[in-house]
């Protein structure tokens, strides 16, 4: 019975040093945890803080994405005008007179025509605009080339023949409004000029087609009159009475359209009103 106290008393002496050497490697690795791996923890932890940040810092902004070059091409650019003036296009008719000679020149006096002729039928058949350049003449072929130079100032034009006139005494040419203009006749009205002819369709001297026209009348009834007494005088011709723009007008053909034959009776008729005009049809 004395021995049992000895042992326990023993045991809780061994007890009570083992758990103080638990206790103490407890504390001991406690002070470790504490004074080691809590900083490296600490540390680990705050750089992954910092890397979180900055990824969010890289991550707020992203850079657009660069344009995409469009495969459609650009249209081009508009051609710019030259700053100075083009010069005027020259047509054959011109260079045509530039390069040849004339073959026939005629000077005297000249005149222009509009209303009440202007967009009707003129002698070549098509319709007369006053604003373009050409000009009548009763005895040049129809479609002569030819240029009217304004004496008294050296303006010129070149032109055509058109149309028949002028059946005016002392005027051997009508020019278009047009060509009044571009010849600088048309504020004066009337004016002297020289005719240079370039080229004709029919030769100028020979053949052609004429008539003799009288008038005008302003009353019908003396344009018959006078139609009547010519087709018994020249019994041969084509006599015909026509009504124009500025009144009646009578028109003899003699046969064949010769002109020898014409010239003599634009000679020999003596109206009582009007005048006798040797006139060329073709």
């Amino acid at each position: 019975m004395t021995d049992a106290p000895r042992d326990l008393v023993h045991f809780r002496r061994n007890l009570h040093d083992r758990f103080s050497r638990i206790v103490d490697q407890v504390k001991c690795m406690t002070d470790y945890l504490h004074g080691r791996i809590f900083p490296v923890a600490a540390a680990s932890l705050a750089l992954a803080f910092l890397a979180g940040c900055s990824h969010r810092q890289q991550t707020a902004y992203t850079p657009p994405p660069p344009p995409i070059e469009s495969t459609t091409p650009a249209p081009p650019a508009p051609a710019t005008r030259p700053a100075y003036p083009e010069a005027p296009s020259i047509s054959a008719d011109d260079e045509y007179v530039e390069t040849h000679s004339p073959i026939f020149t005629q000077t005297g006096i000249a005149s222009w025509y509009g209303p009440p002729y202007n967009n009707h039928a003129g002698a070549n058949g098509k319709i007369y605009n006053e604003n373009d350049i050409s000009a009548a003449h009763r005895t040049l072929p129809m479609g002569s080339l030819i240029r009217v130079t304004n004496v008294r100032t050296g303006q010129s034009a070149v032109m055509r023949i058109t149309d028949r006139g002028p059946f005016v005494a002392g005027r051997i040419l009508d020019l278009s409004v047009g060509a009044a203009k571009a010849v600088g006749l048309f504020r004066a009205g009337v004016g002297e000029v020289r005719i240079d002819v370039y080229s004709t369709p029919e030769p100028l001297d020979s053949g052609g087609r004429w008539c003799v026209q009288i008038g005008a009348f302003s009353h019908l009834g003396a344009a018959r009159h006078l139609q009547e007494q010519l087709e018994r005088e020249y019994r041969t011709a084509n006599v015909i009475e026509f009504q124009g723009p500025t009144g009646y007008w009578v028109r003899i053909r003699p046969e064949d359209d010769n002109r020898t034959v014409a010239i003599a009776i634009a000679d020999r008729l003596r109206p009582s009103e009007g005048e006798a005009w040797l006139v060329r049809l073709d």
